[in-house]
């Protein structure tokens, strides 16, 4: 595939990171160049942490992306115990489709010092237990009517992260471009441990407690991950397929997130 910009000119394009007060994951995934001389088109689709703590300043800045529908990745307890997106504030339509039932911090863990490997692990085992609802995100988004939308859960990094790998690979974008969007989230939750210490010390504590593998965002497990669907079904798109969602909601997909270079 032919790149006209470098890995790191789309990573920086200034307009990829939505510069936000409490929420600093928040991204654009236009202008990612796929296998068919297109690209995705800038601000339809975002990708994003936890918008529960999006303040007065960040959704006056939201309205200007005029956002219709936020999707909800985390599970019931966590909107339960953190908030969910501000709706009386800023007038979206929400869709929780939760991806697990149940979080890493709420299981018994393998014992896994390396993050690569832990990473690894965990999104195997993501993609088995949450094949169905990916399936139903990945619909869900082909929906003309639903856009601009954005996508999130907790940190925006692994149900965000295998999504937005699910998307960005039915579009035609190379396994390189991926790994590297997703590898952009390690200077985001930089960001948020620095910011929480001084705006929400309970959050600052949670990241405290919480083991360094989980808060990893390795772009070589994402090559992993992506590699070994690549092996077992030929194709991610083979594997979307195989979970349930069909070449005419592939093809929805191209027809609204994809525009000629």
């Amino acid at each position: 595939m032919v790149v006209s910009k470098s890995i790191n000119d789309l990573m920086s394009d200034p307009r990829r990171c939505i510069d936000l007060q409490n929420v600093h994951n928040f991204r654009d995934l236009g202008g990612y160049p796929n296998n068919e001389g297109q690209s995705t088109k800038w601000r339809t689709l975002f990708r994003a942490d936890g918008l529960y703590r999006l303040g007065d300043d960040d959704l006056v800045h939201l309205r200007d992306l005029q956002l219709r529908t936020v999707i909800d990745l985390r599970t019931e307890r966590e909107r339960l115990e953190r908030g969910v997106f501000p709706v009386e504030h800023l007038a979206v339509q929400t869709r929780h489709v939760s991806i697990v039932d149940v979080v890493w911090t709420d299981t018994k863990m393998p014992l896994i010092e390396d993050a690569v490997e832990f990473l690894v692990w965990g999104y195997r085992e993501m993609l088995e237990i949450g094949a169905a609802r990916f399936a139903e995100a990945l619909e869900l988004l082909s929906l003309h009517d639903v856009l601009p939308a954005v996508f999130h859960c907790a940190a925006g990094k692994d149900r965000t992260g295998i999504l937005a790998a699910l998307v960005l690979s039915s579009l035609g974008v190379d396994d390189e471009i991926i790994c590297a969007d997703y590898g952009l989230t390690e200077a985001a939750i930089a960001r948020t441990i620095a910011w929480s210490q001084i705006h929400l010390p309970e959050l600052a504590e949670r990241f405290g407690n919480t083991p360094h593998v989980f808060l990893a965002a390795d772009p070589r497990a994402m090559a992993i991950i992506l590699r070994e669907l690549h092996d077992r079904y030929g194709s991610v798109v083979r594997y979307v397929h195989e979970i349930g969602v069909d070449e005419s909601t592939i093809d929805r997909l191209r027809q609204t997130l994809l525009e000629a270079s």
